[in-house]
């Protein structure tokens, strides 16, 4: 049976959100409603407001609109990258971007620049709450473990290693990468399009075969060093798990 090391959690404090947002009336719409997904709202009016506000103490997640062409929005992003001195913030912070539309030159500019995730207008506020909720999982369980345990895997994140029963797996950088994402929840299906996004930073899936030839290779792989023990499943028509389901 596959064991998964148990991890002890702390109650996770209220997270501050940095929210970059022009338009008055957007601005407390917004503050309302991810207030009352219980964030902590540091709402600002443009990116020089916004500087000012990490500089008095880092958020845990961005929300930063892209309004004006989007120049200060983008530089404001690669700013909370390029981090402080003083450690005012994490650079890695979760950030969203929001931009008046989903082209996909706009889009891949905003990841280009550092952001995490990309949202357009109209902003629907429940895929708004969900896409920073699952960055804020992904971010806090990135903090909490840096190795995870599953059954004889064990994922060394630190390290960026992984081995089998102790044996030594040689995986490139995306291989790893698409294995990190699978452990954090190894029975949970990620779809195509997750993957593609997460490990990749593409907008959609269109046709690539991206995903697959990774899977696969890197389901030999562990299979190798494991003596043949399965890891990576497909799950067809969807996307893939790190573990089997049980018999």
């Amino acid at each position: 049976m596959t064991t998964i090391a148990p991890v002890a959690h702390a109650p996770a404090p209220t997270p501050t959100l940095l929210l970059v947002e022009p338009s008055e009336p957007m601005r407390g719409f917004l503050r309302h409603h991810l207030t009352a997904e219980r964030y902590a709202v540091l709402a600002t009016t443009d990116a020089a407001d916004a500087r000012r506000a990490l500089a008095r103490g880092g958020p845990d997640i961005a929300v930063i609109a892209l309004d004006g062409g989007g120049a200060a929005g983008l530089d404001l992003i690669a700013h909370i990258r390029e981090g402080d001195p003083r450690g005012a913030w994490d650079p890695g912070m979760p950030i969203v971007a929001v931009g008046r539309d989903a082209d996909p030159f706009s889009v891949a500019r905003a990841l280009a620049r550092g952001a995490d995730d990309h949202v357009a207008r109209p902003v629907h506020i429940a895929e708004l709450a969900a896409r920073a909720s699952a960055l804020m999982r992904r971010a806090r369980g990135q903090t909490l473990r840096d190795e995870v345990r599953v059954g004889t895997l064990l994922v060394d994140r630190r390290g960026r290693r992984a081995s089998v029963n102790g044996v030594g797996v040689g995986l490139s950088a995306k291989e790893f990468a698409l294995l990190d994402a699978l452990a954090r929840d190894p029975f949970r299906v990620l779809t195509k399009d997750e993957l593609l996004r997460d490990v990749w930073g593409y907008v959609s899936a269109g046709r690539t075969r991206t995903v697959d030839s990774h899977a696969s290779r890197l389901r030999r792989k562990l299979a190798a060093a494991g003596g043949g023990e399965r890891f990576v499943a497909n799950v067809w028509g969807v996307g893939y798990r790190l573990l089997p389901e049980a018999a």
